[in-house]
């Protein structure tokens, strides 16, 4: 264990003996005879006192030596101690939201008894929706983008540079076999294309990468798109020098923080290299100044830059806000399985603030208004390559309408299986002067809501389950005008 934190132990142990005895600091000093500035700082973590004071501590507080060196905590502060203890504040990002570590000590030695309150709350709320380690970081690389409008100049500037060292145009769309000579003949990669597809418990990995070797093993049925992503995830690793990665994708499991912004910044790479900035920029012009919204052009859009659906929205959510000023908008991803009635949310992002359609982790039922889903279940009717649709949302609870994309595509590692990505964009009075079609009678409205379970809108013919939560709400709301009245009446 790292020494700072093994002085903040001992401090807030000292600290909770002291005042478990109703003793000030003055008054420990007048017992010890030692300054109280000294214990202070002793109590703060910033100083670990020598054997010859502890000894003095522990007689003139009568409890025993070893227990007062000890790094065991009561159950009171059993949380904090664990916490310091597992070095996790080590592993959070601290360092990308501007917070210093030795802040974070400061408030815990200073209220340890309510950050310990607050810490067990977490912990508690964290295994009722199963929210592990993996979770919290992946929920930290959100914050983390969103902060930035999910737009970073340095990786942009970095794809430029290695199209200039590679010689690569990025006025067209680049290919896997061009990809893939750079990382043969500049990064000594192997590309193994037949092994992967040997081992029935890798059916649903893309790519692994054997650093020893070099050897970068390709799953057989993966479309070309999908290769050349893998492959500029690649150069992006090398270009970046980044060491501290993950070696599937997609990915098994995170061992720390650094792996996961690593694997988002190599992500981001590939995708500015795949979707360059300036032509899709222009491409994107065309399209919002069309009078009418042609659901081919955004679909020729696609196949131009040899890219998934998810890749060109996840694009749209770099450049949209940046270089159109549409600063609202959301990401979601959505998984469903043939002849079933779930819908998974498993993928969302929300940049400025959190969306009225957003993750409910409590097994609700979803708003079968909203056009993520409806392609999906037009695709799962249909068996076709790709369904793509658009819609306004309005949410009567906010006031709040939203235009929204969503594409439907096969899941292409599960058999009966599908994927949706949708884009939405707030209506405000910037999106109106930016994109021409916006008032088209050709695109859908509804009026929707998150979940069924939460839903006002009376009489919707596709909902899936009664508003339990809002009758009940309603139900405590005439309960608590009862007790008012008897109140008044009786007071």
């Amino acid at each position: 264990m790292e020494n700072e934190y093994i002085k903040l132990i001992f401090g807030l142990k000292l600290k909770q003996i002291r005042t478990g005895k109703s003793l000030s600091l003055f008054g420990l000093s007048k017992l010890t005879g030692l300054s109280k500035s000294y214990l202070n700082e002793i109590e703060k973590g910033k100083k670990y006192p020598k054997t010859d004071k502890i000894v003095l501590l522990a007689d003139k507080l009568e409890v025993p030596y070893d227990s007062l060196v000890s790094l065991k905590l009561d159950k009171n502060l059993a949380p904090v101690g664990a916490l310091l203890q597992s070095k996790v504040l080590k592993e959070l990002p601290l360092h990308l939201f501007g917070i210093k570590e030795g802040d974070l000590i400061d408030i815990v030695a200073n209220a340890p008894a309510k950050v310990n309150t607050f810490i067990s709350t977490i912990i508690e709320i964290a295994k009722h929706y199963d929210f592990g380690k993996e979770n919290f970081y992946l929920a930290a690389l959100r914050s983390y983008q969103e902060a930035n409008n999910n737009f970073f100049p340095d990786l942009e500037t970095a794809v430029e540079q290695f199209a200039k060292a590679y010689h690569i145009n990025l006025k067209k769309s680049v290919n896997a076999e061009e990809l893939e000579e750079i990382l043969v003949q500049e990064y000594g990669y192997t590309i193994n294309n037949s092994d992967l597809t040997k081992y029935k418990e890798l059916d649903n990995l893309r790519s692994v990468f054997v650093p020893k070797t070099k050897t970068l093993l390709i799953a057989g049925h993966i479309d070309d798109a999908q290769r050349t992503f893998i492959y500029a995830k690649e150069l992006g690793y090398n270009f970046l020098n980044i060491a501290e990665r993950l070696y599937t994708f997609t990915w098994i499991k995170f061992d720390n923080f650094d792996q996961v912004l690593n694997n988002f910044y190599a992500s981001y790479f590939a995708g500015a290299l795949i979707i360059p900035r300036k032509a899709f920029k222009q491409d994107l012009n065309k399209f919002l100044a069309k009078p009418q919204f042609d659901k081919t052009f955004l679909g020729g859009i696609n196949k131009n830059y040899n890219a998934s659906p998810e890749s060109l929205y996840q694009r749209l959510t770099n450049i949209l806000p940046t270089d159109y000023q549409l600063e609202n908008l959301f990401f979601l991803r959505f998984g469903h399985k043939k002849r079933s009635n779930r819908f998974d949310l498993n993928k969302e992002l929300h940049l400025t603030h959190q969306h009225s359609p957003r993750g409910n982790e409590n097994d609700e039922m979803y708003c079968r208004r909203w056009v993520s889903i409806r392609v999906l279940q037009d695709i799962a009717k249909t068996d076709s390559e790709h369904q793509m649709d658009v819609q306004i949302s309005h949410y009567p609870d906010s006031g709040l309408s939203y235009l929204i994309f969503s594409s439907a595509t096969k899941d292409p590692f599960k058999e009966d299986e599908f994927r949706s990505v949708s884009l939405g964009i707030q209506v405000n009075a910037q999106l109106q002067k930016k994109v021409k079609f916006l008032n088209h009678p050709d695109i859908k409205r509804f009026d929707v809501g998150v979940t069924c379970n939460r839903c006002a809108i009376k009489d919707c013919e596709v909902r899936q389950a009664p508003p339990t939560l809002l009758q009940l709400a309603e139900k405590n709301t005439a309960t608590e005008s009862v007790v008012e009245a008897l109140q008044k009446q009786f007071g």
